[in-house]
């Protein structure tokens, strides 16, 4: 059994730009009870694809690059994998991040939101909430699990007023239903602490992953979305009075 200060860490990126504010160092945990059809890290599915790792030798290494960090507006995320399968693990992690005033971003699909404890969300500045659909059916079929749990969390959030930011990528005949998405901009307005919208084209970057791993990837003849559509759902999203990116 784990213990609180150890987890299994796939990789990390210590640069990068598109996971919370600023430049952000990154660490993908191991572990996802999700199996998205279009997920680009299907070699973090389980806790073997990492590398047992104690949390201060993780906060160690990410303390190298507080300086850097903290002049860019920056910080550390936690992503996967599903951070969430590992939630006390990332919790000291997080304090660890908060004890040298680094900025937190989980990464999450949460589904596992009710496995959170207060002492993670109390040393989480952020959240980035990925909603892989509205529509439960969709959700399920995309996910293989109930969409529920993810609004459950997102309405904790809420409650708690937790900054998060809420992605939706958009798969061609899959994601792509505006009346859907319509439905999703009003649950989200209503929320009160959702700072922005991004609005994810589907790639197909991770298939080669999938047949490295002997995956049946069910994609392959999907394309990505037209400019068109991505700025109609941008539109959409603007209608309801959110932040679009």
């Amino acid at each position: 059994m784990l213990k609180s200060y150890e987890g299994y860490v796939h990789s990390v990126e210590t640069a990068g730009t598109v996971d919370g504010p600023g430049m952000r160092f990154i660490v993908f945990t191991a572990g996802c009870p999700m199996r998205c059809l279009y997920c680009h890290n299907p070699d973090t599915r389980h806790l073997k694809h990492g590398k047992l790792t104690q949390a201060t030798d993780l906060i160690a290494e990410i303390e190298q690059y507080k300086d850097f960090l903290q002049r860019t507006g920056g910080g550390v995320t936690l992503t996967g994998g599903e951070p969430l399968f590992q939630h006390a693990f990332v919790t000291e992690v997080f304090k660890g991040c908060k004890a040298m005033g680094l900025h937190t971003a989980l990464d999450t699909s949460g589904y596992l939101g009710k496995v959170v404890k207060q002492a993670l969300l109390d040393v989480t500045d952020l959240v980035l909430l990925d909603i892989k659909s509205f529509d439960p059916d969709t959700y399920s079929k995309v996910t293989g699990h109930k969409l529920e749990p993810t609004l459950d969390f997102a309405r904790l959030l809420a409650a708690q007023g937790k900054p998060m930011w809420v992605r939706c990528v958009i798969v061609p005949n899959l994601t792509d239903n505006l009346d859907d998405l319509a439905r999703l901009a009003d649950f989200l307005k209503d929320l009160g602490n959702v700072e922005k919208v991004e609005v994810l084209p589907f790639h197909k970057m991770g298939e080669i992953k999938w047949k490295q791993l002997g995956l049946p990837y069910t994609l392959s003849d999907t394309p990505p979305p037209s400019p068109e559509l991505i700025a109609t759902i941008h539109a959409l999203f603007k209608e309801h009075g959110l932040v679009v990116i």
